[in-house]
Formats: structure tokens, C-alpha cells, sequence
């Protein structure tokens, strides 16, 4: 079993910062691939962010310049730094990475419950 926990969600006015964590624990071998999903109200589910093992990452164009995605490999844990947030960001943002655990032969995929982030203007 694998769990994903956010944190750092909260209310912040337009042009502030906000810090989400995602903490992944249980029976990990190896992380691959994580990413930052966020779904604002009556709208789809949207990938916002991709971080391989190695670091290399990638972003939608509505974050790209704002957003950084960054992880910590030696603490399975998956962080976002979003900058100049925008009423448009308002969304619950979750955390997803492909995960093998210990004796499998291959990645599943797992999902946290996500984390509120709402912007003012």
C-alpha cells in the first residue's frame, strides 16, 4: 500500500505564493514519474506539472514562468512553488506518481486526495 498526502493548500490574494507538499510513504521501491493534477469547480481534471525520477519537468502554459515543480527523491516527496497566483488557479490540487513497490514488477499508478487552493482578487 502507497499513500499520497497533500499539504499547503489555503486561501491567498492574487500575486501571493503558495507552497504545496505531497508526501508519499508505505511500501516504496522506486517513484518514477510524479505530477500535480488540479481540477477547478465544474471544469475537467488538468495536468499542471510533470517531474521525472531525474528531475526533468515539464508544465502546462497557463503555469509555465509561475509554477516550479520540484521533488526529493531520498524523502519520496513532491513539492509545487506557485508564484503570482491567480483567481484562475483556484482548484483542488492532488498529487499522482507511478509508483513500484517493494517485490513488484511494475509502476502503479496513485493518487492523494488533493489540497484546496483558492485565490482571491
Amino acid at each position: 500500500q502507497v499513500q499520497l498526502v497533500e499539504s499547503g493548500g489555503g486561501l491567498v490574494q492574487a500575486g501571493g505564493s503558495l507552497r504545496l507538499s505531497c508526501a508519499a510513504s508505505g511500501n516504496i521501491f522506486r517513484i518514477n514519474n510524479m505530477r500535480w493534477f488540479r481540477q477547478a469547480p465544474g471544469k475537467q481534471r488538468e495536468l499542471v506539472a510533470v517531474i521525472t525520477s531525474g528531475g526533468a519537468a515539464n508544465y502546462v502554459d497557463s503555469v509555465r514562468g509561475r509554477f516550479t515543480i520540484s521533488r526529493d527523491n531520498a524523502n519520496d516527496a513532491l513539492y509545487l512553488q506557485m508564484n503570482s497566483l491567480k483567481p484562475e488557479d483556484t482548484a483542488v490540487y492532488s498529487c499522482n506518481a507511478d509508483v513500484v513497490t517493494v517485490g513488484a514488477f511494475y509502476a502503479r499508478d496513485y493518487w492523494g486526495k488533493g489540497t484546496l487552493v483558492t485565490v482571491s482578487s
